[in-house]
């Protein structure tokens, strides 16, 4: 009895110690597994999410970087100093612009905050890829290194095209490579100069007319009613709904009447008997309006959601969401107004360009960028950004059949003025209605050329309270094409 007892006590013991070992084991194993997560995540921060940190307007850390470095510079891709700073003989920095308000969106300002690259760029222009040797003696002699140099994808000739052809009048351009995504030019108006704005922010930010929000940036900021370019997308959804779209007819007497308003075509035109296309290309609202009646307002709510209405843009840049906000429930006059681009539904200019470069490019977004790479102030390349795809908005065959709309658009519709060219030109005019009596509009163009030999470049224009899209923004985007394709 006695060895029993002894043999239990010694089985309970080793049961006991082996439960003792176990809970070891696992503490033991948890804790490894965390270190071991840890040091992946910290891994993954390092290579993949520290610049972002960085880089971030909330990150204070960045102030410390300008006690040691001075910013670098930010050039054009065809090789203008667009910004830079200046070091005076008594060790002061100034930053400096020296086209003004010509960039002044696009590439931002540096006090009183940042906007633009200046912001979004920060980091790269604030660190040093200098010889380590030449950093070392620097740090010695207690000098500053010199910052890294932004090379954009801007396009200085477009943008001086863009922003000439512009003029004084209130709106945005934006110039898109359909292939690359890359940002050939970016202009918006009114503008701002970056080298006063320090001494001009009091009275810039007390401006309580929203008409003359300098800061903001209309091409990516600004909300408008796309007018008749949103025919792009009411066009998509009845070719979607209506593989028999060829056989589609109407005959426009100039007005059509709803329950509780009456649409005119532009002008009080009468187009007469009509096919799609030809709706089209003339931009007959009221054939529009007939459309939009029989599409179906839960799929056109799905396919203007797949065209990045109601979402974030992916751009670096600020942006407003574009809005669509047709229902089931909604009515016959909202029916017909969003079909032709009115009612409630906005849209900013870079987003249009983001839907007709998809166009261009066979269905498929490219994501917009406008830092094409870094390099130290000796020219050495740092870091490089290559072109990556959104995702495909539309399929090729729909891309193709829009392709062909948009160019009877310039052949034989409202955009003419782009006819004839050396290059092939294809999009849509708009006029958006805006104020409350119907008496004025925004003017719009959206499209694309191409020319064999030098590829292919979209473009939209606004021009605020600019009337007809076809008198006033067509030109413009002439304007921009005839410099793209006539450039060396």
């Amino acid at each position: 009895m006695k060895k029993q007892s002894m043999e239990r006590k010694s089985r309970t013991s080793t049961d006991r110690g082996k439960r003792k070992n176990r809970e070891f084991a696992v503490v033991t194993y948890f804790f490894v597994g965390m270190f071991m997560m840890m040091m992946g995540y910290f891994a993954y921060f390092q290579v993949f999410l520290s610049e972002d940190f960085i880089n971030s307007p909330y990150n204070t850390r960045q102030n410390t970087f300008a006690e040691h470095v001075v910013r670098g510079e930010v050039r054009s891709a065809d090789g203008k100093t667009l910004a830079q700073t200046i070091v005076g003989g008594d060790g002061g920095e100034t930053r400096y612009y020296p086209y003004g308000p010509m960039f002044a969106h696009a590439v931002g300002y540096d006090s009183n905050g940042k906007s633009g690259i200046e912001s979004f760029g920060n980091f790269s222009l604030l660190r040093s890829h200098a010889f380590f040797l030449e950093q070392v003696l620097n740090g010695i002699q207690n000098q500053k290194n010199q910052g890294d140099n932004i090379v954009s994808t801007l396009n200085y000739s477009l943008q001086e095209t863009a922003y000439q052809a512009l003029g004084d009048r209130r709106g945005a351009v934006v110039v898109l490579e359909p292939s690359t995504g890359k940002i050939l030019a970016m202009v918006s108006k009114p503008d701002f100069d970056p080298n006063t704005i320090k001494a001009e922010w009091d009275r810039i930010i007390s401006d309580t007319d929203s008409e003359n929000s300098v800061l903001v940036n209309r091409a990516t900021q600004g909300l408008y009613p796309p007018g008749s370019t949103f025919k792009i997308l009411t066009t998509l959804e009845y070719i979607k709904e209506h593989p028999d779209y060829q056989s589609y007819s109407y005959e426009c007497t100039g007005s059509i009447g709803m329950e509780h308003t009456e649409i005119h075509c532009y002008g009080n035109a009468v187009h007469g008997v009509e096919d799609l296309e030809t709706s089209f290309a003339k931009s007959c609202n009221t054939s529009y309006a007939n459309i939009g009646l029989g599409l179906d307002k839960k799929a056109f709510k799905q396919l203007c959601s797949n065209m990045l209405f109601q979402k974030d843009l992916p751009i670096q840049y600020p942006s407003n969401r574009s809005s669509f906000v047709l229902k089931e429930s909604s009515n016959t006059d909202e029916v017909t107004q969003t079909a032709i681009g009115q009612g409630e539904t906005l849209v900013t200019p870079m987003h249009m360009a983001m839907v007709t470069s998809a166009i261009a490019n066979n269905g498929v977004l490219m994501r917009p960028y406008v830092i094409d790479h870094t390099e130290n102030y000796k020219g050495v390349e740092v870091k490089s950004y290559k072109p990556s795809q959104y995702g495909s908005l539309l399929t090729e065959e729909e891309a193709a059949k829009l392709q062909k709309f948009m160019s009877m658009v310039v052949s034989e519709g409202t955009g003419s003025k782009l006819n004839g060219q050396s290059y092939q030109a294809a999009g849509k005019t708009g006029s958006a209605e805006f104020s409350s009596n119907k008496s004025e509009s925004h003017a719009w163009f959206t499209g694309y050329a191409s020319m064999e030999g030098k590829g292919t470049v979209a473009i939209t224009v606004i021009v605020e309270k600019g009337g007809a899209g076809s008198s006033v923004a067509v030109p413009i985007a002439k304007q921009v094409f005839d410099r793209y394709f006539n450039q060396s």
